[in-house]
């Protein structure tokens, strides 16, 4: 805070004035008393001197009554403490000169009391602006520059709604001064400063792994495009009819069977958002930009069914995935398709895809076993049935793991057997012929893992289950006999056995079959080495377990 300079001045000005009143005063005092004094025989009588004094005091108390008071108060006190006669005399007779002096005083103290009081009075507090260290003008009140910024950033905000636009107010400053009759200047100051303020465009550039896609106005907008994405593939609705999509709490919910709880949505790709200065034109709409990273901008691709055509037929011809076939037509059913049918072969390229975790309850049946009581007068493979047996029923827990709504893969978490099964009781022959199965089924392949269930993928049943495993070597489940051991562009390399019970087995996919036709096994015999012919999407064994010729879940025979 700056001072007034001239403040000073005033004020030792009016301390020398007063000492120099001061000083007559006293010295026209002094002087006068030594005479009275020094003349004691010119001394009138007290009845004279009372006489003319109080003339004197009367007269003078015409103008100032507040002396003859006070100069009466002072002779009153020098009778009480009994002065001589002839020198209380005299002081009634000098009491108007000493009243004289006595207001002189007080005129000089009025003086300079009033001239603080003037200067304090006239002294105005005001503002200096700068910009940038630049001085713009002087203000009255830091209000009025306050308000000016803020009406500044509202008229940014309507000339471009659809931009962040930042206007450089932070490096505004002020700087306060007292001054005695200091000027200010509001009007000016804030035209000055306005032509003086800047704005420019600031937006954040998506960059997916590395490499920039977009520009978006700001964070908030490329998070709300974010979640727009996601909830395509984490939305409440189950697509499967009497399913109920339970979303995750924060208190853990013991899911019951038929129910689902989505674990995880995350994007696949590294995904970051980057402040960068732009031009107001390179932001683009939120709805563009979703498209671009939910396609690729890949222009549809359409084919028209032609004489002798298959699902996978045009699958190699394309070299795409039948799974992208049924994703992308939902009305072909057990690939049932028409010459002259059009089909959607449209490979996206999602700059970004989503990839969600979904926990999966479900009620399973568990095949029940069979018990034979052996007859040797009966000829093998003629059975009777002594007790029926019933299946039970576990509840199965699994995560499915998706990108982009496709499943790519499967984990089982437990199983819980609600029901056990009931063994079945049965007689037959003794008379067995070689390769019978025994009705209980193996696994396939040593410490296996379970990467695709049975049931319906894509608008197609996967009439088996998909398995992977460190050990490559694949075993007959059962006993039987071989009666398939080919390629097919489906199952690519592949076996089938007969257990010559009203079962079959089937093994896919394989890089190498080691068995032929007629060939009888006995359970656990190797019969191939996993691979990934046919139409597969990696190394795996793809197995099957039909019963007649309806394929059954092989999760009610093997325990997972």
């Amino acid at each position: 805070m700056t001072v007034f300079k001239n403040e000073n001045w005033i004020k030792k000005k009016l301390a020398s004035a007063k000492q120099a009143v001061s000083k007559i005063q006293l010295q026209r005092l002094t002087g006068r008393m030594k005479s009275m004094l020094s003349k004691v025989d010119r001394i009138p009588n007290e009845r004279e001197a009372e006489s003319d004094t109080n003339l004197q005091i009367e007269a003078g108390s015409k103008k100032r009554p507040f002396a003859k008071e006070r100069m009466q108060s002072t002779l009153d006190s020098i009778r009480q403490a009994a002065w001589p006669k002839e020198l209380y005399a005299k002081a009634r007779y000098y009491r108007m000169q000493l009243a004289t002096g006595a207001g002189a005083l007080g005129i000089a103290t009025v003086v300079t009391l009033g001239g603080s009081q003037y200067v304090q009075m006239n002294t105005v507090e005001v503002f200096h602006v700068y910009l940038e260290n630049q001085e713009v003008g002087v203000v009255s009140d830091p209000q009025v520059v306050d308000d000016f910024k803020l009406a500044k950033v509202k008229e940014i905000e309507q000339k471009y709604p659809d931009v962040h636009m930042v206007l450089n107010t932070d490096e505004v400053t002020l700087k306060s001064e007292k001054a005695f009759k200091a000027k200010s200047d509001d009007q000016g100051t804030l035209d000055k400063l306005s032509g003086m303020l800047k704005s420019h465009a600031v937006g954040v550039q998506l960059i997916v792994d590395g490499q920039p896609v977009g520009i978006l106005k700001d964070a908030d907008t490329a998070e709300g495009l974010f979640d727009e994405i996601k909830s395509k593939y984490a939305s409440g609705k189950a697509k499967d009819a009497g399913k109920v999509m339970v979303l995750s709490a924060a208190q853990p919910k013991e899911l019951q069977a038929g129910e689902s709880e989505m674990q995880k949505v995350e994007f696949v790709q590294k995904v970051e958002l980057k402040p960068i200065d732009i031009d107001p034109s390179a932001v683009q709409k939120t709805e563009d930009l979703a498209q671009k990273l939910e396609t690729g901008d890949i222009q549809p691709t359409k084919y028209t069914v032609a004489k002798g055509d298959c699902v996978s037929c045009i699958a190699k011809k394309f070299n795409i995935s039948k799974q992208v076939i049924y994703q992308n037509n939902p009305w072909i059913v057990d690939d049932m398709i028409k010459v002259g049918q059009q089909i959607d072969l449209t490979v996206l390229q999602p700059a970004l895809s989503v990839r969600t975790v979904e926990k999966i309850v479900e009620n399973q049946e568990i095949q029940y076993e069979t018990e034979y009581v052996q007859d040797d007068t009966v000829r093998a493979g003629i059975t009777e049935t002594i007790n029926e047996g019933k299946n039970g029923l576990k509840k199965v827990t699994f995560n499915v793991t998706k990108v982009n709504g496709l499943m790519m893969e499967e984990e089982l978490l437990s199983e819980e057997v609600i029901q056990e099964p009931v063994k079945a009781k049965i007689r037959r022959g003794t008379k067995v012929i070689k390769g019978e199965g025994t009705g209980k089924f193996s696994w396939p392949v040593i410490s296996a893992r379970l990467s695709s269930g049975y049931g319906s993928r894509w608008g197609k049943l996967h009439k088996g289950v998909d398995l992977t495993s460190g050990n490559k070597s694949i075993m007959a489940a059962d006993n039987g006999k071989v009666v398939y051991a080919g390629f097919k562009s489906d199952y690519g390399n592949h076996i089938i056995i007969d257990h010559m019970n009203g079962y079959r087995t089937l093994y896919g996919h394989l890089s190498k079959i080691d068995v032929s036709v007629g060939k009888i096994v006995e359970k656990g015999d190797k019969i191939g080495t996993m691979g990934s012919t046919g139409d597969s999407t990696g190394v795996h064994l793809h197995f099957e377990i039909q019963k007649g010729t309806t394929p059954e879940n092989p999760s009610k025979y093997l325990n997972f």
